[in-house]
């Protein structure tokens, strides 16, 4: 089935926008139930994301391909399974998705709409992290994706789940998510100065997950679809 740009841009700003939604909405819910526990309000920002990831994998990959995330897109038009002319439009429909995504987050817990985070992450240990997060990321997609590609929405939400915890960044692993995240001063929130760093290692940690999978799985970038 040809599925036209504008319905898979629709595609991919619908599944970012709610997982920005998800994330930020489930860390103000969590931190207002968790009374100051900084780990249950983890867990509460932890399981909705990896649960969120499954449910709009399933929903939306067969029209766009479900990526939702620019390091996906950007590793995706590498190797040959999404055109290079359309690897903007899908960064585009990716970015104002999410922050369309923070924005509906903050009406819906009756906050302020346009906000700015003063959480800071910065540091060779948060940019290590990023780095990890999306090279793991990325590297459980071209895996399951060459031999089960059927378990993928399962997959990427599950290593979300398990990369919340292992991660000292709580594994942003999205340039999208990242800039929306941006635009929150609530608990998932990041400082905009702080941005570009971690965009900088997500996409670094992708294209090195894709240059080792590559080998380790005799896949040819550039050679997978026209």
């Amino acid at each position: 089935m040809t599925v036209s740009l504008t319905k898979r841009m629709t595609a991919e700003a619908l599944g970012a926008g709610f997982l920005v939604a998800t994330v930020v909405g489930s860390g103000i819910m969590a931190d207002r139930l968790a009374d100051g526990n900084t780990a249950l309000t983890l867990l509460g920002n932890t399981l909705p994301t990896g649960a969120i990831l499954v449910v709009l994998i399933l929903a939306l990959a067969p029209v766009s391909g479900a990526h939702f995330n620019p390091a996906v897109s950007l590793v995706e038009s590498t190797m040959g399974g999404l055109p290079w002319r359309d690897l903007a439009p899908y960064v585009m429909a990716q970015v104002v998705g999410g922050c369309l995504g923070t924005l509906t987050a903050h009406g819906m817990f009756d906050l302020a709409l346009v906000q700015t985070s003063a959480t800071v992450r910065t540091g060779a240990a948060q940019w290590l992290a990023e780095f990890v997060a999306t090279f793991g990321l990325l590297m459980t997609i071209l895996a399951v994706v060459r031999f089960r590609i059927e378990a993928i929405p399962y997959a990427v939400g599950l290593y979300i789940t398990a990369a919340y915890w292992f991660t000292s960044s709580t594994s942003f692993a999205n340039p999208a998510v990242t800039i929306a995240r941006a635009l929150t001063a609530t608990f998932a929130g990041i400082a905009p100065a702080d941005v570009p760093a971690f965009i900088l290692a997500q996409c670094l940690g992708g294209l090195v997950a894709m240059v080792l999978m590559s080998w380790l799985l005799g896949l040819r970038p550039g050679k997978r679809s026209a």
